[in-house]
This record gives C-alpha cells, sequence and structure tokens, in this order.
C-alpha cells in the first residue's frame, strides 16, 4: 500500500493528502492525523466522495516547528479506533520565512567541513597525545579520521545526486507531470 503522508512536509506550504481506504469509506468513518515531535500538530479529513481530504493552509503550516515527528493516521466510527498508517514525517523549515545568513548547510556537510578543518589543523601538529599538569589530551587518530571524511564524502555526495534527481547508481531520473 501506498504511503498516505508524505516523508516531509514543508512548512509555510500548503498540505494536502487525499486518503483512499477501501476499508474506512467517508463519510462513514473520519480520519485524524496526530504528530507528535517539536510540536504537537492535529489534522481531521473532510469527506471527499468516499476519500478522506487531509488539509493544512499555508498559513497554519507557517508555524510548524521544524524537525522529526512520529505519527498516526487513524480512522474512527462510533468510538471505534483503528490506526491505518504510522511512520516518521520530517517537517522541514520554511525556506522563505528563514533569515539571511544562515547556515543552509545539511548536518553531512558540517560534519564533513569539520572534520576537513581537523584534518588540517592536524598537519601541523604530530603529536598524538601530551600531558600537561596531570591531564592528557588523546587525538583522534588520523587513520579513523581519514575513515571518517570517506563516510562523510560519500554521504554529501548522495545527497548532492538526490537533489539534482540521480539515483546512487549516477543515473538521472526523469519524471513528467501531468
Amino acid at each position: 500500500m501506498a504511503r498516505i503522508i508524505p516523508p516531509e512536509i514543508s512548512a509555510g506550504l500548503t498540505f494536502s493528502a487525499l486518503a483512499s481506504l477501501e476499508n474506512y469509506l467517508a463519510p462513514e468513518w473520519s480520519l485524524s492525523l496526530a504528530l507528535r515531535g517539536p510540536a504537537s500538530i492535529d489534522l481531521v479529513s473532510v469527506p471527499e466522495s468516499t476519500g478522506h481530504r487531509l488539509d493544512a493552509a499555508a498559513s497554519a503550516t507557517a508555524a510548524y516547528l521544524p524537525g522529526l515527528y512520529r505519527y498516526t493516521l487513524r480512522a474512527t466510527r462510533s468510538g471505534i479506533v483503528r490506526e491505518v498508517e504510522n511512520g516518521t514525517v520530517n517537517v522541514l523549515a520554511d525556506v522563505a520565512a528563514l533569515p539571511a545568513g544562515g547556515d543552509m548547510r545539511t548536518h553531512a556537510c558540517i560534519v564533513l567541513d569539520n572534520i576537513n578543518a581537523v584534518i588540517e589543523k592536524r598537519a601541523t601538529q604530530d603529536q598524538q597525545k601530551y600531558t600537561i599538569n596531570n591531564r592528557e589530551l588523546w587525538r583522534t587518530p588520523l587513520k579513523d579520521l581519514l575513515l571518517l571524511r570517506a563516510t562523510y564524502i560519500a554521504l554529501v555526495r548522495a545527497e548532492e545526486a538526490s537533489a539534482r534527481g540521480s539515483n546512487c547508481f549516477g543515473q538521472t531520473i526523469r519524471m513528467r507531470l501531468a
């Protein structure tokens, strides 16, 4: 069965999802969505023929706090409550509402930049550890930093490929909207 709630919702944009559930036909059944995470978000469906339309106006989603949420989508009829779907959804920040000068890098990009900075500083330091006044400082071995760097390079490349519409095999995915 196809997922009703998308993996990402953008704050500041209109959200709309139509659920056609043959076992829970509207208007006999109603559908509700509860998201819990950085905030509590609740939506109730409106019947659309025999389906359920979940809508949130852009003005409502503008107040959504970004972050990872758990959700449950439930069908209700005469005191009977059934879970139709559950999972996680990432609410993305409203880009139009972000202040100028913000750091728009992904987590993987930030970590990769930090690893590179540590490696660059390490070029002038050859001590693995040192002791001052009975305190020791151990540095991460360069071999471990290079392995970590390779991991994050792969993550950043995968993110960039995804943003370009390429899959992990480097082939472009083309879509035609009807």
